[in-house]
């Protein structure tokens, strides 16, 4: 359908999409306030709908307002927390020094009106009433996990029977938990809601499940049908771009429940009657981290659909930020493997779009001697084609390859935790946030600008010129939003395509001068 197309509508067509590819992105994921931490919290105590496996509705069972507090703090080596008197971790703040949020605070990744981790909801609804009301009793109010694996235990009795929780927090920010319940009730306990630092536009929320078949289900915000279940299910991880919270059990016996809250909120919980036994985590998406928790957890690090190139294309940044010691220079080093790789490629598309800027003004006169006779102008054309090995699709179709490695690029940079708090050189203190002064997508737009500029183009309608000369200024305006590490990324990917489309340029014209001087040597 697009080969009937002419190349203006094409260009247009392709223009819009760029445009609204990025203007769709920026509204879908508009940053959310960050939350206050409170080392006590006021919220409703009572679980939404008791019965999750046959409700429709996840709504509340309203409950007078309380305060919950806190019986116990857990201090590990890389973030403080606190259990309140239900049995929940109620904060969970990050330590190091790049986890703040705008005011300078250390954030916390919980947030305090929804569903916290190791809350346990029961289907019998009397029963939840009350497992809301009654506080838990502690064996430590204070648990030192900073340098090894410190245990607490929780208990609640509930009349007839009790609940005992079972925690040992490790240094890095995962924990065993270990729930016993000696009765038959059925209940729901969760990971905790996905964490709520707003980072910046792009995050996506969801829930992450990893299937008997080792497949990845993401259920993203809004798009959860209610009352869903998964079984035999090994890792549920409630997250956002940078921070999860979540349970794994290598034995893939969780048996998950999804939900929507009022807001269109996804939830999940694991189904469970007796004891419920799994390994939690609690933290941002630090590659290194998930890998020596647990190799598999690091299936929360998501790319979408091209993440069979993401991953290796993430583990090269990774090394090569090993020998740099500078995130910023691994993406410059980064981008230009990428363009060394892709070259062969690159310079097969350059050659072929020289050769179609040669033949214009010969596909112009055509076009003009049967102007309206469109079968002669496309027989002549590509006979014309043929003759001086010409290919109108040589240009695009290298193009179209590197379109899924320039998204896979695209994610690593966009979902790379590592990037936040990293210093480039200069005035770029944060790869992971905008610049500040917008030299970068200035750059960026300059750079395209020139490279526009001295790649050759077969143009015949003076509107195709005007469309391209405006996509420098819109790629600007939206990159002025983007994360450093990104834009740094796209400005040297123009820096290594205009001094690749130079060296050709210069290899064609000297190709050129000898046949014209051949020409001339045998007349």
């Amino acid at each position: 359908m697009l080969d009937k197309l002419s190349t203006q509508k094409r260009l247009i067509i392709a223009t819009v999409i760029s445009v609204l590819f990025f203007i769709a992105y920026d509204a879908l994921f508009a940053p959310k306030p960050l939350i206050d931490t409170n080392k006590t919290v006021e919220q409703n105590q009572s679980a939404p709908a008791t019965n999750l496996a046959n409700s429709t509705t996840d709504k509340a069972v309203i409950a007078p307002k309380q305060i919950s507090k806190n019986i116990a703090t857990i201090e590990g080596a890389t973030y403080s927390a606190t259990i309140d008197e239900l049995g929940r971790i109620s904060n969970f703040t990050l330590k190091d020094s790049k986890f703040k949020n705008e005011n300078g605070e250390q954030i916390s990744l919980l947030k305090p009106s929804s569903p916290l981790p190791l809350e346990i909801r029961f289907s019998d609804t009397a029963i939840n009433e009350k497992a809301f009301k009654v506080a838990y009793t502690v064996s430590s109010d204070k648990i030192d996990a900073t340098k090894s694996p410190a245990n607490i235990t929780l208990t609640q009795n509930l009349d007839s029977f009790s609940v005992v929780k079972n925690l040992t927090f490790h240094p890095d920010g995962s924990y065993d938990i270990d729930v016993n319940v000696n009765s038959n009730h059925e209940y729901f306990i969760t990971a905790g809601f996905r964490p709520i630092v707003a980072v910046d536009g792009y995050t996506v929320h969801g829930v992450l499940l990893r299937k008997e078949d080792d497949s990845l289900e993401i259920i993203e915000d809004g798009d959860a049908k209610g009352n869903e279940i998964f079984r035999s299910v090994d890792l549920l991880a409630n997250s956002d771009r940078y921070y999860t919270t979540l349970f794994y059990d290598n034995k893939r016996s969780m048996e998950v429940f999804i939900q929507n809250d009022a807001d269109e909120n996804t939830l999940s919980f694991a189904r469970n009657i007796g004891n419920f036994s799994a390994k939690g985590y609690i933290g941002p998406k630090d590659y290194k981290t998930l890998k020596a928790i647990e190799p598999s957890l690091v299936d929360t690090i998501e790319y979408g659909w091209f993440t069979f190139i993401a991953k290796p294309a993430f583990l090269l940044l990774d090394w090569l930020y090993s020998f740099i010691g500078n995130w910023g220079f691994a993406i410059v080093a980064l981008t230009i493997i990428i363009r060394i790789v892709l070259f062969p490629l690159t310079y097969k598309g350059m050659v072929s779009m020289n050769k179609l800027k040669e033949l214009a003004p010969r596909m112009k006169e055509i076009q003009t001697k049967y102007k309206g006779d469109p079968q002669k102008i496309n027989a002549h054309v590509m006979e014309l084609y043929r003759k001086h090995g010409a290919n109108p699709m040589g240009g695009c179709l290298p193009i179209l390859i590197q379109i899924p490695i320039f998204f896979a690029i695209y994610r690593v940079l966009l979902n790379a935790i590592e990037l936040k708090g990293a210093e480039w050189i200069l005035w770029i203190n944060d790869l992971a946030e905008l610049d500040p002064y917008f030299i970068l997508p200035i750059l960026m737009g300059i750079t395209m600008y020139i490279q526009q500029h001295i790649t050759p183009t077969n143009f015949t309608d003076p509107m195709q010129e005007k469309i391209m000369k405006f996509l420098p200024l819109i790629f600007t305006f939206f990159f002025i939003t983007f994360p450093a590490g990104l834009t740094l990324y796209w400005f040297i990917n123009n820096l290594c395509s205009i001094a690749q489309q130079m060296v050709v340029n210069k290899i064609f014209a000297r190709h050129k001068a000898q046949e014209i001087a051949e020409k001339r040597h045998e007349h």
